[in-house]
Parts: structure tokens; sequence; C-alpha cells
């Protein structure tokens, strides 16, 4: 039987990396969490506390993180400085990833995986980008320049994936010794365009593919408000249909925006994006004035039954002949109704996907599945306004798995030269393609 591997879990929440990890038989050498509830469901699931502070236990007078052959992080996006000329190890001074490289310099783990939102390969975060990219090289790490960005939908069912769109930029690095800034540049472990395209031929079903579970819970249940808006803006649909015999259209819908064309003024220093919204709110009101009208006398959408953000409607559900067919979120923008079947990005439980055909909420649970975490998995007993918000702010299971599968595809002759490569090395050749069964079997 071959060595397993140990790894160090950074920013370690409620453990996305400590499941894909132990799945494919790796051990912990170390964990930091400084949220004392995700580090407690974290210890409850992964049987050792992170409870902690990085910046405490590494910076420039100590690094109390043994030797290790991976390193995972979700870490934060904190600004990176840009005083000064310089580059390098000084424009990381202030944040968190100067704390995941002080580690990296000392221990030299063989494998790193990082990730973080898609924000950080915007325009905007192009510098932390290329100083993350940078150091990493000047500490003797191949890496490819060019971004890995994944999602669980993108990847198929029977290789971890989930019906849930989460943009993550995974930066996958190994170590090789030597400084790596003047060596030939290093593909991607991913080719993007061809994942995407491929990714075009998945057809997910929340029911089947989650799958949803059949519950009644009283706790998912909508409110008699939240009820009011989606028959109101269903019966707004089913007007338009008949009127014009077509779907609503992809443009945003602001019933506080609607007045005739002939009385349209749009203020001087509008956006022009919203200006266009605005007249084509206007033209759609004014080919349907009187329907319009009587619908909303009919619902109050006027009144102070109807908050001004559920005066809104985006609708991006194509076909779909009602909004309870639809997967529904109450959004600042407005409601978004869209078909049913993968989720946005989770996040916090005022945004919580509603499933039309069971007119509930999901489940904390099924949520827990849409990040690939198995069905033992225990939150204790914290408000599902908690877990809703740490499983929003977890890693993806089966997006780490796959990141990690495609690096050692891609750097299988490098981490063979190290001992710890070599036991990454081992660990991937003899799991299988998704990290489900695994996981699922790992307690019991």
């Amino acid at each position: 039987m071959s060595e397993k591997f140990g790894f160090v879990d950074l920013f370690a929440g409620i453990g996305g990396f400590a499941a894909a990890l132990s799945a494919l038989g790796g051990e912990p050498v170390y964990s930091v969490e400084i949220d004392v509830n995700a580090a407690k469901v974290y210890k409850s699931n992964w049987g050792h506390d992170p409870l902690g502070d990085i910046t405490a236990d590494a910076n420039d007078e100590v690094v109390r993180v043994s030797k290790h052959d991976v390193l995972a992080a979700g870490f934060p996006c904190q600004p990176f400085s840009k005083s000064g000329a310089q580059r390098g190890m000084d424009e990381t001074r202030g944040t968190l990833y100067w704390n995941i490289l002080k580690i990296i310099k000392k221990n030299h783990p063989a494998l790193v995986v990082l990730e973080n939102v898609r924000n950080l390969v915007g325009p905007r975060h192009r510098h932390e980008w290329e100083v993350i990219i940078d150091t990493l090289k000047q500490e003797g790490y191949r890496v490819s320049e060019v971004p890995t960005i994944l999602s669980p939908h993108l990847i198929p069912k029977n290789l971890g994936g989930r019906p849930q769109s989460r943009d993550r930029v995974f930066i996958t690095a190994t170590y090789v010794g030597g400084d790596q800034r003047t060596m030939p540049k290093v593909p991607p472990i991913v080719d993007m365009a061809e994942l995407r395209k491929n990714a075009a031929g998945l057809k997910w079903n929340l029911a089947i593919d989650l799958p949803l579970d059949t519950t009644s819970d009283s706790n998912l249940s909508l409110t008699k408000n939240e009820l009011l808006w989606i028959d109101a803006w269903d019966d707004w649909v089913q007007i338009l249909r008949k009127a014009t015999g077509k779907q609503p259209p992809g443009f945003p819908i602001w019933a506080d925006s609607w007045v005739h064309e002939s009385e349209l003024s749009v203020p001087e220093g509008t956006p022009e994006w919203k200006a266009d919204f605005l007249a084509k709110n206007s033209k759609l009101y004014s080919e349907n004035q009187t329907s319009f009208d009587a619908w909303a006398d009919k619902w109050g959408v006027f009144t102070d039954k109807f908050p001004p953000s559920r005066r809104k409607l985006e609708w991006q559900a194509q076909d779909a002949q009602s909004l309870w067919d639809c997967l529904m979120h109450f959004r600042p923008s407005g409601i978004r109704a869209k078909k049913p079947t993968h989720v946005p990005a989770l996040v916090a439980i005022t945004q919580t996907s509603i499933y039309g055909p069971s007119r509930r909420r999901l489940s904390t649970r099924e949520v827990a599945r849409l990040q690939g975490l198995p069905s033992w998995f225990d939150f204790g007993d914290q408000s599902d306004a908690a877990t809703y918000k740490q499983l929003g702010n977890g890693v993806n299971v089966g997006a780490v798995w796959y990141a990690i599968k495609k690096h050692v595809d891609r750097d299988r002759e490098y981490l063979a030269q190290t001992p710890g490569g070599r036991r990454v090395l081992a660990a991937v050749d003899n799991s299988p393609d998704s990290p489900d069964d695994i996981l699922e079997n790992l307690k019991g």
C-alpha cells in the first residue's frame, strides 16, 4: 500500500478541500479557520479542530506549520499593495496570501492548490493575479499564467460535477525548484474552450441530478407574501403570452418604470444600459397598457404589499409556461426565474433557490449536495441561516477533485521527481473519476 500524502487546509471553512483531499487518501497535517461556527462544523465532520488564525501561525517571526505534501487554500482576496514600483514579496505584505507564501517558502509542498473568486483574474485585479503567479514561480513552482476557471455545472456528474453554476479560479502549482520566471510558459491544466464546448451537451435536471428530496418541511415553505408575489407575476406572464403570443422578453421588467412612450423622459446622465431598459419597458407598457394597468390593480402591485424589488421580474426561463415551473430567486434586482436545470452560485439564505414545482426553498441537505458533500455531513444544531452561509462560502468538492486530477495529468513527470509528488501521484492514480462513492463511505 502506498504511503499517504499529508495536506494542510488553510481558510478551511467547513471542509470542502478536506473532503476532496481525504477522499484521495490524504491525511491532515494542519488546518486553520478563524470563524468559530465554521470551525465547529469542520471539527465535527473531519475529527480535528481548525480554529485559529493563520496570521498568528505564519508571519515574520514564526511558521507553525509542519512539513506537508499538499497545501490547499480558498483564501480571501484582499487588496494587494500597489505602493512603489517594485514587484514580488514586498507587494504581498498586509494580505493573507503573504501568510500562505510564508508557509510555502518554509515547506515547499509538492502541490499547491489555491481557489478564489473569478474576479481575481478580472481587469481590476490583474495586478494581484500577476503577483501570485510571479511569487510562486520565483519560489520554484511550475504554474500557468493562464487562469483555470471551473464551475461544477461544467463538469460531468461522473467526474464530480453538480448542477450549480459557480465560477471559481483555481491556481495549481508543482514544486520543481529553482526560479521558474525565466522558464518556458506552462499550459493551463484545462482547455477552457474545450471544457465549455463539452459542457454545452450536459443536460442538468435538478430533480434527477441533485437529486431533490421529497420533503414537506415547513421551514422551507414560502411565506404568504412570497406566494403573492410569485402568483402575481405568473399571472402577468400568462396575460402577456395571451396578448402577444410570445414569451416574456429577456430584458428586466420594471413595473415602477411603466410610462407611455409619449411621456418617457430619461434623465440626463442615465447610463446607456439603463436608458435602454427604460425605453424597452415603456414600449412594452404602451403596447399593453390596458391589461398591465388592470393586472397591477388586481394584485395591488403599487401598494405596500409589493416592495420595490418585488415590482421587478427577470425572466430567464425561455419557453417555460409558468413561474411555478421555474427555479426562482428573490433578489434586490427583482424576482429571477429560470428553468430548473442548474442553480446559480450559492449565496446567503435571502437568495436561497426556490424550486417552483415543489413550491419551497432548497433544503440545507440539498444545498450541501450541490457543494458535493456526503449525506453523513453534519451541521449540528446551528440555524439554517448559518448553514446556508457556510455552504455559500465553501469550495465545491467536485471542482477541487477535478482540478487536482487535471493538474496531475499535466504535471505527472514533474510530480514524480519528489517524494511528496510521488505520494500525490500514487493517490490520484489509484482514485476513481469521482469522489462521490469514496466520500459517502468515508464514515460508516
